[in-house]
């Protein structure tokens, strides 16, 4: 039982490192940490009906992470080397660390537009656009993530 607790909170808290690192699969992770928790008490104090509302969640999060940085970008008319641009910048810049996940889905949007319109202004607007969306879509995981820990703990103490 011991291991499982270790173990749960050893995937909650790198799973909270994921939330913010796209390198890492961090809400996938922190359910898992929450079901290891769970499983830790053999499922007495968290039973299935809240870890199935706790799998909802992590698949929102999930579908936010995807629709969120598109969105951002197709309503500004990006082209779809935008968005693959956004996706590449993204990986490149995991090699920088924090300037680079912060860079580069912009450049790499920015990019991509420029190399189907060469309009720089544009590209501008369109790696602004992805780039907020991608912010945003953090800030809802990071929102979604907290939901999740409240929620088992509610179930856990209630």
């Amino acid at each position: 039982m011991e291991l499982l607790w270790i173990g749960a909170a050893a995937l909650v808290l790198i799973g909270l490192a994921g939330v913010v690192l796209p390198a890492l699969p961090g809400v996938p992770l922190v359910f898992l940490g929450l079901v290891f928790g769970a499983a830790a008490d053999n499922f007495e104090r968290v039973g299935w009906p809240s870890l199935l509302l706790l799998a909802l969640l992590t698949l929102a999060a999930i579908a936010v992470d995807f629709v969120a940085g598109a969105l951002g970008a197709r309503r500004v008319g990006a082209s779809p080397w935008a968005i693959v641009g956004a996706a590449l910048g993204s990986l490149i810049g995991l090699a920088f660390g924090l300037p680079g996940l912060l860079l580069g889905p912009f450049l790499g949007a920015a990019t991509g537009e420029w190399l189907v319109r060469r309009d720089l202004l544009r590209a501008g607007k369109v790696g602004l656009a992805t780039w907020l969306g991608l912010l945003f879509a953090g800030a809802a995981k990071i929102a979604i993530v907290f939901a999740m820990l409240g929620l088992f703990a509610l179930a856990w103490w209630i």
